[in-house]
């Protein structure tokens, strides 16, 4: 066994979890690192993933949380597999890495027992052609059954290779048939100013039997183009992933990089990061409370609710000159701070926020036919939810009591009270209900943290990244968790950027809430999830 960490240097908490790896596993795994004390690594070969997995989750509850390949075939010879597992209680990670020879490597699936695998793995079969055995469904995932045989994040393809025009047929979904049975496909183009997706539903009269869902139209490639950027320019790329999370997306690039370089960004600065996750988190709630009620045809509740989204995207644009937030971030901290005035609108702008959202809240609370449209449709149980890892609003909707903002705090919420809101039923009405439960607690961790803001600069100087530096970022987005795991190649370029935006875990959720129901339910469903085409797609 190779160990490249000092055993006192793990998280306390972490220390009962890998002695007992250890102690179970300890002639079995190749190699120990443990780069940050709530970060451990542990080198292992695939035909063990499942036995770790398995006492991660039964006697720690870990979660698996992404899934991945990386290339590094040039100095070792071969792929890296990462199995990443979040341990909520003890706020740290284990990393599961899984050398693969590009001759006889596999990746054996966990899908049958882990769900929630699904899309990641074939995602590494796509991607890295590294072959993907035992799972349920091994078609195409990210690449469209119609691309040529090429894998884009291999090492040894250029970004700027020219495809042949595409062949062959389309992708095939799978048949349902049965007395009565008929399909329904909806997209890939839609009537609303939305990205692409294909629905496929199959109905028994009325009632939803099945749906499936193809995605990865917008593929964009983003991972394979943090490959080519300097470091300082990753945040823009960063915040192109998901337009609506620009900031999530871009801290959880900068926790990345600054972890990976050792350093922390200042006080000041992690408290004013802060305020604008609490702020994008705002505009996006108010704003799906107002679309699901305008899908349930209360047109009256979605111009008030747009009417106060609109108020926070000027906010957004007074304080950090983007109405969505771009340009704030940067490793280190931010770009810039805020005066005496700025943080005075901020308040103002709270203490007035709290009792227009609380009549926008009553107006629809009120509404008997509106509730009557919400409850008991789109009912996702807490079992499902669990197994195919839900996270976020909608997985909180269903008994998820998980939130990074409490369970891995790193910007100011360890300075900050605040309540998760967790239920139990798991259809719309909750789901609406989570983002109402948040918006207040956002107003009030908004005034804890300026109440307390403290002084100094907004940002540090980022040292030289070590070629070979790993580190994983994270942040709880609006969404839910986001994760950017980097691999430095030099300085100031980066080797590998993995991002794990909350929908790519959620997107199948809506297949399996959806049944039972009517399809003219399915827009308000689809809404109360309201998922990423961007993020996933990436």
């Amino acid at each position: 066994m190779t160990t490249l960490y000092d055993p006192a240097r793990i998280l306390a908490a972490l220390q009962p979890a890998f002695a007992d790896l250890t102690d179970r596993f300890g002639s079995r795994i190749q190699a120990i690192e443990a780069p940050r004390p709530n970060e451990v690594y542990l080198q292992v070969q695939m035909d063990l993933v499942s036995g770790l997995c398995a006492q991660l989750y039964r006697k720690w509850q870990a979660r698996l949380v992404s899934v991945f390949a990386d290339d590094v075939r040039e100095a070792a010879g071969v792929f890296h597999v990462y199995y990443v597992l979040a341990l909520d209680a003890a706020q740290g990670f284990f990393v599961l890495r899984v050398p693969l020879t590009p001759e006889q490597g596999k990746v054996v699936s966990l899908a049958n027992a882990l769900p929630a695998v699904n899309w990641q793995e074939r995602e590494i079969q796509d991607l890295f052609g590294i072959p993907l055995g035992g799972h349920p469904n091994p078609r195409r995932c990210a690449l469209h059954d119609d691309w040529p045989e090429v894998h884009p994040l291999r090492k040894d393809f250029d970004v700027k290779t020219a495809l042949p025009p595409f062949q062959g047929e389309r992708h095939k979904f799978r048949k349902v048939e049965g007395e009565g049975v008929f399909q329904v496909p909806v997209g890939p183009v839609h009537a609303g100013i939305i990205e692409p997706g294909h629905f496929l539903f199959s109905v028994a009269g009325e009632p939803v039997l099945y749906l499936q869902i193809r995605l990865f139209y917008t593929h964009k490639g983003t991972e394979k183009l943090f490959e080519n950027l300097p470091v300082s320019h990753g945040v823009r790329l960063a915040e192109s992933i998901s337009g609506d999370s620009s900031f999530a997306h871009a801290t959880a690039f900068c926790h990345a990089i600054e972890r990976a370089s050792g350093i922390e960004a200042p006080p000041r600065a992690r408290a004013l990061r802060t305020v604008c996750l609490e702020l994008e988190r705002l505009y996006n709630h108010i704003a799906d409370i107002g679309a699901i009620a305008t899908d349930v045809a209360f047109v009256v509740a979605n111009a008030h609710a747009m009417r106060l989204k609109e108020t926070v995207l000027r906010l957004n644009g007074q304080l950090t000159g983007n109405r969505l937030l771009r340009g704030m971030a940067c490793p280190g901290g931010v770009r810039f701070d805020w005066t005496t005035e700025q943080i005075k609108t901020i308040s103002n702008f709270v203490r007035d926020l709290m009792p227009e959202f609380d009549s926008l809240v009553t107006l629809i609370s009120e509404s008997s036919s509106t509730r009557d449209r919400l409850e008991t449709t789109g009912i996702l149980t807490p079992k499902t939810a669990r197994d195919l890892g839900v996270t976020g609003l909608a997985g909180r909707a269903s008994g998820f009591n998980g939130d990074l903002r409490r369970d891995f705090p790193h910007t100011a919420y360890d300075q900050v009270q605040f309540t998760v809101p967790v239920y139990q039923e798991g259809d719309v009405l909750r789901r609406m209900q989570v983002r109402i439960d948040e918006v207040r607690q956002s107003l009030s961790i908004i005034e804890q943290v300026l109440a307390r803001l403290p002084q100094g600069p907004v940002q540090v100087k980022v040292p030289d990244l070590h070629p070979g530096a790993v580190a994983l970022g994270y942040v709880e987005g609006w969404r839910g968790e986001i994760f950017h795991w980097i691999r430095a190649a030099g300085p100031q370029r980066l080797a590998r950027c993995k991002i794990k935006d909350p929908s790519l875990q959620n997107w199948p959720a809506l297949s399996e809430a959806i049944l039972g129901n009517i399809i003219p339910d399915f827009p308000v469903v689809n809404k109360s999830f309201n998922l990423s085409y961007s993020g996933t797609d990436r």
